[in-house]
């Protein structure tokens, strides 16, 4: 049977793997294979510690998420959507601000790459999001494990790395539109998309809205200052050639969260609402507006069979964050952000079984103070890292590993008021030595063994080492500690997959030792009457995990599958009520049902319909010193997912989803929430806001090819 090409990356929608098919106007492929996931996966080319290699190649532990799966994700933004793997979770402020969080570790210790550079964003704050439109994301590869190697200080706890959709058939023009309501909190978006590939001239053009009113449970109701609205606007210029590609990609990013602070009325214990009516799209006060705007210059040029890139990029993040009722429209902090990136790397032919990798990367930034209030000083930033990676495969074996050297400069300014130094001016210089080293050996063809060790490093940030002002969104005066040193750290690996045609099954094992680890807690002191007081201090940790995932399917259409994750974060020669890490989620079971109705229907195909049940443990490992956080009781939320493509005339015209999430509308606090903290109900006795309620979304894609 003949399908054309751009159905199957419709299907599997990874953009590493085009490039192979990209000059062909049809394939032979055997349907049955489409749907066999792991099998397709195998072959797929992802960016592990060590450089490009195929999936089943990578000693680092890599999960890939497609594009197809994201479209049958419920989610309110891009981290929301991959939170579901196994090892990955988020830190929430309501449903519109998420932040990452990789086997325990999150903030400054992830970096996120979208296309091609990493996301810079005054990623420091809780309250911070990642300013990346998902309707822009065409899968998503997950690095678990330090990968400092090749994405420099930062990467301690892993990569997201946020690809775009493959490029269009050559002489191919593509229409997409895309469109999603959520009951729950009135969430609505559209996205538009415009691309071709004419004569080797590539264009990809898209403008996407979001905008929802606030999100409700049966604990608290509709919960003041959680709406946000969203716009991005993209579009990328490319030329295809005989002597390589160029790409020039331009986007602008806006979010306008409300920032929820909690406040109850002391007699009747509900929520204070600090503006008009609740179920307005409109933002409440106080409010944030975010703005990103990226230039990003990618290129690829051949060198007989080898090849050399050439990425340059620049960034502007812009946020500003409104307080008074009274001047609604005046900020009172405005952090603007300058970043340029550079990253140039020379990737080699294969030489009997050896492949090397070598290059340079890295980024100068500035951060203004631009409003009447402070929490972080002026500063500059100067990073550059050199690294090497080599791969080696023979027989059932492959070796890879590399190098790194890092070196951070970092110029703090001074900022006086009222006579009384706020912000003591600095220097600081970070350097560090990282790599890694693993080994993979194809026990057969359905048995992989992977180990690998690996050394991480991460220079403290400017929000660690000179914070002094009230940080509104997170309701605390929040100090630095201008002595902290570098976090190392040394993981290891240890991973074994098999894959039948009815059974597949994963384990993962991991060990991380961190030296100096930075961590945020509260004190007894009061700088400024109302806010808590927060300080980064540091010590040494300690982290052991394990992951566990099956897939049964005993028939083709049938798939039962179950996952567990979970991580125990210590600090080392602690008390017990300082014993634990700040902010480490807790275990998590799922288990999930899938079965696919039809593949080749002449209307309605690949349908499915899917059941699942996410299950949280009790989290008693928690830190306990000053209040600083509190245990978490278990839950289990259940979902549910219907699904369809519609075909007319023998085309794929659309595909519809419909999915339920939290059903039984459980009442429920995330141990990662921050909103966990806010004000006690005085009625009730409950502290803190719970995450939402039941949610159903009705989403549908309408593909159109040219």
């Amino acid at each position: 049977m003949k399908i054309n090409r751009h159905i199957i990356t419709n299907l599997i929608a990874i953009a590493s793997v085009i490039p192979a098919f990209a000059q062909e106007k049809q394939v032979e492929i055997d349907t049955t294979d489409v749907f066999y996931r792991h099998l397709n996966l195998k072959e797929v080319v992802v960016t592990g510690a060590t450089g490009e290699t195929r999936l089943k190649n990578s000693s680092a532990p890599v999960k890939m998420l497609t594009g197809r799966e994201m479209q049958a994700l419920s989610a309110s933004n891009v981290i929301d959507a991959i939170s579901t793997q196994p090892g990955v979770s988020q830190i929430t402020t309501g449903s519109g601000i998420s932040k990452p969080v990789i086997r325990g570790l999150g903030y400054n210790r992830i970096v996120v790459v979208n296309d091609g550079i990493r996301q810079e964003g005054q990623q420091w704050g809780d309250e911070h999001g990642i300013e990346v439109d998902g309707q822009s994301v065409g899968s998503v590869e997950i690095l678990k494990g330090p990968a400092s190697l090749v994405y420099g200080s930062d990467a301690m706890a892993g990569v997201i790395k946020f690809n775009p959709y493959p490029v269009v058939p050559l002489g191919k023009i593509k229409l997409n539109l895309s469109t999603e309501y959520q009951t729950n909190n009135g969430l609505f978006d559209y996205s538009l998309n415009f691309a071709g590939n004419k004569q080797g001239i590539l264009w990809d053009l898209r403008y996407s809205e979001k905008m929802a009113h606030e999100y409700k449970n049966k604990c608290d109701g509709y919960v003041p200052n959680s709406q946000f609205h969203e716009r991005a606007l993209r579009g990328m210029l490319g030329l295809n050639r005989n002597w390589g590609k160029s790409q020039l990609i331009v986007s602008h990013y806006h979010i306008t969260p409300s920032i929820i602070e909690g406040e109850r009325d002391s007699e009747t214990g509900e929520l204070e609402v600090p503006y008009g009516k609740l179920k307005t799209y409109h933002h409440g006060m106080p409010y944030q507006q975010v703005y990103h705007t990226k230039a990003v210059l990618n290129n690829t040029f051949y060198v007989g069979d080898d090849r050399l890139n050439v990425l340059l990029g620049y960034q502007q993040n812009r946020r500003q964050e409104f307080e008074e009722a009274e001047h609604p429209n005046d900020y009172a902090l405005f952090f603007k952000l300058h970043t340029v990136n550079y990253n140039v790397n020379y990737i080699t032919r294969d030489f009997g079984g050896w492949k090397f990798t070598g290059g340079v990367n890295g980024m100068w930034q500035r951060s203004l103070n631009l409003g009447e209030e402070y929490l972080i000083p002026e500063y500059r930033l100067t990073d550059v890292g050199v690294f090497a990676t080599v791969t080696r495969e023979w027989s059932k074996w492959v070796l890879n590993g590399g190098v790194r050297y890092d070196y951070r400069h970092l110029n703090s300014a001074e900022l006086t008021e009222d006579g009384v130094v706020r912000f003591a001016p600095f220097k600081k210089n970070f350097n560090g030595v990282t790599g890694s080293l693993g080994a993979v050996f194809h026990a057969t063809d359905a048995l992989n063994l992977k180990l690998n060790v690996s050394r991480g490093f991460r220079a403290p940030n400017v929000s660690e080492l000179a914070s002094n002002g009230v940080h509104e969104g997170s309701v605390r005066y929040e100090l630095g500690n201008v002595n902290l040193k570098p976090e190392y750290s040394w993981q290891f690996d240890f991973s074994m997959d098999y894959t039948s045609r009815f059974f597949s099954a994963e384990l993962a094992l991991f060990c991380n030792r961190i030296d100096n680890y930075i961590y945020l807690h509260r004190v007894n002191e009061v700088i400024e009457e109302g806010y808590m007081t927060y300080r980064f201090d540091s010590g040494d940790s300690r982290l052991l995990g394990a992951e566990v995932s099956l897939d049964v399917h005993p028939i083709h259409s049938l798939h039962l599958g179950t996952s567990f994750s979970m991580v125990d974060a210590v600090q080392l020669h602690q008390p017990e009520e300082s014993k634990y890490l700040p902010f480490t989620p807790a275990p998590r079971w799922q288990v999930d049902a899938k079965y696919e109705l039809n593949h080749h229907g002449k209307v309605f195909c690949n349908s499915f319909v899917s059941v699942g049940l996410d299950y949280n443990f009790k989290q008693n490992h928690y830190y306990k010193a000053d209040n600083t956080e509190t245990a978490t009781p278990a839950y289990a939320l259940l979902n549910a997912t219907i699904g369809t493509d519609i075909n007319v005339h023998g085309k794929h015209v659309a595909s519809v989803y419909v999915i339920g999430s939290n059903l039984t509308d459980k009442v429920y606090q995330s141990h990662l929430s921050r909103l966990k903290y806010a004000d006690v109900n005085p009625v009730t006795g409950r502290q803190g806001v719970s995450n939402m309620g039941r949610n159903i979304t009705f989403k549908v894609v309408v593909p159109l090819m040219f």
